[in-house]
């Protein structure tokens, strides 16, 4: 009994380029009974890798989304920024009310000493008034102070009131948007692992030396495979001769003579 040749189903597909007008012919096994050519297969197989990419990017690009809180955080260290204004402001009103407790204790005790009939000599009693003097202007200065503060200080809680609503608002904004881009990202997670599966599958139909080929330019050039519309290489946007579109419409691998990625012919 005769063995069965593992080739009998096997044809020889030419992976035809050209340079400087000579085409050049090399021998590729495809199966005959796959359906696509194996150009389409490869120009498939781009699509679904540009796809792929494509998610990959808008991947990170949630990513990033999801990691910028920049706008709570704003909102927080203006919060945050209102609050130390408060505090600073509390301390500084605190050491203006002891300086006058202290200069109103240093009054009283020169008014007592003025009336208690206690003081007769005209100088030192002159003395005492001039001082008590002193110290009343020195009273009103820090008092007008104070009272700039407290206006100060019921601006900035006022703030404080403002800042706190802003914070609360953007935190919730910031749950909504994150919300919606982790439904948007297991989306696109969905979507690459199912990318992926009809990738492996197709690669899987591909003779692995075209797929070498595919690779290498893929590689080199960034898209291995070039539609071909109205008799144009869309990889170069350079005219394909009419003898590169006769091969491209067999079963043959036609490179562009200009740019030598495969050409495909919708």
């Amino acid at each position: 009994m005769c063995c069965t040749n593992p080739l009998n189903h096997i044809n020889h597909l030419q992976v035809a380029t050209t340079k400087k007008g000579v085409a050049i012919h090399h021998t590729l096994l495809y199966n005959s009974a796959n359906i696509m050519s194996v150009a389409r297969e490869l120009f498939h197989l781009q699509e679904i890798e540009l796809a792929i990419e494509a998610n990959e990017q808008a991947q990170s690009r949630l990513g990033r989304q999801l990691a910028d809180h920049s706008l709570v955080a704003h909102a927080r260290a203006r919060l945050t920024a209102e609050r130390q204004r408060l505090e600073e402001t509390a301390k500084t009103q605190k050491t203006l009310d002891f300086d006058i407790d202290d200069l109103s204790a240093k009054i009283k005790t020169i008014d007592r000493k003025l009336y208690d009939g206690k003081t007769v000599n005209p100088k030192e009693l002159s003395s005492l008034q001039a001082e008590g003097g002193d110290f009343q202007k020195k009273r009103s200065l820090l008092e007008d102070k104070a009272l700039i503060l407290m206006e100060e200080s019921e601006a900035i809680k006022q703030n404080i009131l403002t800042a706190t609503h802003e914070l609360t608002i953007a935190e919730a904004e910031q749950e909504t948007r994150h919300k919606n881009l982790n439904a948007e990202l297991t989306q696109l997670q969905t979507d690459h692992a199912a990318l992926e599966i009809k990738r492996q599958t197709l690669i899987s139909q591909i003779e692995p030396t075209a797929l070498a080929v595919y690779k290498d330019l893929k590689k080199r050039k960034g898209t291995a495979v070039a539609k071909v519309e109205q008799g144009t290489c869309h990889g170069c946007r350079i005219a394909v001769s009419n003898a590169e579109l006769q091969q491209t419409k067999g079963n043959a691998i036609v490179r562009c003579g200009n740019c030598g990625r495969i050409l495909y012919l919708p």
